[in-house]
């Protein structure tokens, strides 16, 4: 609901505040006050694109601001949806500067035009004689029968799996596609994983042979002088164990003496023996240390295996050749179990369909069940407003193949909104022949038609605040009373905002405004102001008379309010 409305620097509008109430709203005024104006403002922050030549000052920046209670109209999703902060009492906001540049905000967050325009179409249904398009709107017009069928659980339950099977439509298609291409490049990552795998490597490899071979290239070198050290140590005839074994004696005379001495022996002692040790190793090592040109060509053989694998793969190490091997053997496997993963997800899509076909024909004999009853609801309103001649023919059928979902020939085409196409053909005069709307209704009869779905669906569905621009146009005595009943009613179920010409729609608003042009300075200003009870009935008497309404006119317009 939409519960104020501020104005600045808006065409002949300065500053404006305009406070709404539940039910019907009425907004009366001279033709050129400014209640277009006043819509045109509001389309503003319904996403409508902006021209600054509308700015009635160009050296000020124009500010359009709506405060909507929206607790009731299930928008969280579409907050959380689009990152907005979610309040029951929700602010949009549009500033425009002078030169054509354009912020828009909701709740105080920068939003884009279309997503300000997508929450404004959810808030506030603007119809005037000449907004036809809606009413035409294959999508309008089978929201009209899902309201009536009252299956808005079984209709998010289908759409919600139809998105679902979207999804995994897309995923197959994508697996087959993947498959395809992995097919061709089987035989390529094959040869690539055999060769890998035949290299037999191992991680530390690398480092391991380039050591050896470092030491094979200089093994002569290394077995001078281990030989040398060896015999340095042991095999001299002053060999440092030898010596060693000399000093140790000497302190062994002195043990006696000095508990220190002693002590020192015992540590001679024990490095005698570790040198001992030492020496037996180095020997070995010695030993072991042979010139091996057979064992040279093999290492060299083997690094030149790596350093061709690692060059043709840009790499540097044997671990990310192993990785590469991993990688390929992943991708083969892949491709081997590709046609197992596609006939899974088919036989899985199979049985989804079968679901979405189900619910599908529980949502046509919904729509086919309630067809009657709107046709003969609409046609019953619309006689209320002197158009007992009309008729109405709503047609059902299936959608066509072209653009849907379908599995088979046999099998019906799904879409978002089930497997149904729906068609509403009108006539406005007896004996001419059922048509789209558009084509055989003029401006008004489209209007009493429109308010006529409007009123029907307001009794099963919330919508969001309707704004009627003078669709009141062409009817007059009775009619027009029976218009301005039908919008009584239909403000039981949301809030109404009506543009009117005619005294009795007027008179059936809970609130009634008056716009008007002050031109009392050197500058004319648009006004708004909200009647109280005596204002009404003048206002009132007005349009039955015009400026100097007698006593009859006053009178008429008490009985129209019904004091």
């Amino acid at each position: 609901m939409l519960q104020k409305l501020t104005i600045n620097n808006y065409a002949l509008i300065d500053n404006l505040e305009i406070g709404f109430g539940k039910g019907l709203n009425i907004l009366t005024g001279e033709t050129g006050a400014g209640k277009s104006i006043i819509l045109g403002a509001l389309s503003l922050i319904l996403g409508q694109r902006a021209e600054s030549r509308y700015f009635f000052n160009q050296q000020k920046k124009c500010v359009i601001e709506g405060l909507f209670k929206i607790d009731g109209f299930h928008l969280k999703s579409f907050f959380e949806d689009n990152d907005l902060d979610y309040e029951a009492e929700t602010v949009l906001r549009r500033e425009i500067s002078a030169d054509g540049k354009s912020r828009a905000f909701v709740n105080d967050t920068p939003v884009n035009l279309t997503a300000l325009k997508q929450l404004g179409e959810k808030l506030i249904d603007i119809h005037s004689q000449h907004a036809t398009l809606e009413i035409n709107d294959p999508e309008f017009q089978l929201l009209v029968v899902d309201a009536v069928a009252k299956h808005d659980e079984l209709l998010n339950n289908y759409q919600s799996k139809y998105k679902a099977y979207r999804k995994s439509v897309t995923r197959l298609n994508e697996l087959i596609a993947e498959s395809e291409k992995a097919k061709t490049d089987l035989d390529y990552f094959q040869f690539q994983f055999d060769e890998l795998e035949k290299a037999a490597l191992h991680p530390d490899e690398q480092e391991s042979l380039e050591k050896e071979l470092y030491a094979l290239n200089n093994a002569e070198e290394i077995k001078r002088n281990l030989f040398g050290a060896y015999y340095l140590m042991q095999e001299g005839e002053a060999s440092a164990l030898i010596q060693l074994k000399e000093a140790g004696l000497q302190l062994g005379n002195l043990e006696k003496f000095d508990t220190q001495i002693e002590e020192l022996h015992q540590r001679l002692s024990s490095t005698i023996i570790e040198l001992k040790d030492i020496a037996a190793e180095i020997e070995i090592i010695e030993q072991r240390t042979q010139t091996n040109e057979a064992r040279v060509d093999e290492v060299n053989i083997r690094l030149s295996l790596i350093y061709n694998l690692q060059k043709k793969h840009r790499v540097n190490t044997n671990v990310e050749l192993l990785a590469i091997q991993d990688d390929l053997s992943d991708k083969i496997q892949k491709v081997l179990f590709s046609d197992e993963a596609v006939e899974q997800l088919q036989k899985q899509l199979t049985a989804d369909r079968t679901e979405l076909e189900k619910l599908a024909a529980q949502l046509t004999a919904n729509r086919i069940k309630a067809i009657p009853a709107i046709e003969k609801q609409v046609l019953a309103t619309l006689a209320e407003m002197g158009m007992s001649n009309s008729a109405l023919k709503i047609e059902h059928a299936p959608l066509p193949s072209k653009g849907g979902v379908s599995e088979s020939t046999n099998s019906p085409t799904l879409d978002k909104t089930g497997a149904d196409q729906i068609k509403f053909l009108f006539s406005a005069n007896k004996g001419h022949a059922l048509a789209e709307m558009s084509k055989v209704a003029s401006g008004g009869e489209l209007s009493r038609l429109m308010l006529s779905i409007k009123s029907l669906i307001a009794q099963y569905t919330a919508l969001p605040t309707i704004i009627f621009d003078e669709i009141d146009t062409g009817v007059s005595g009775e009619v027009a009373n029976k218009v301005g009943q039908i919008m009584e009613h239909l403000a039981d179920n949301l809030q109404v905002i009506t543009i009117t010409h005619l005294p009795q729609i007027a008179s059936k608003g809970q609130n009634h405004y008056f716009v008007y042009k002050d031109d009392s300075a050197a500058t004319t200003y648009t006004r708004i102001k909200q009647l109280d009870q005596p204002e009404r009935v003048l206002e009132i008497a007005k349009m039955l008379s015009g400026d100097k309404p007698g006593e009859s006119a006053l009178q008429n317009a008490r009985e129209l309010l019904s004091l």
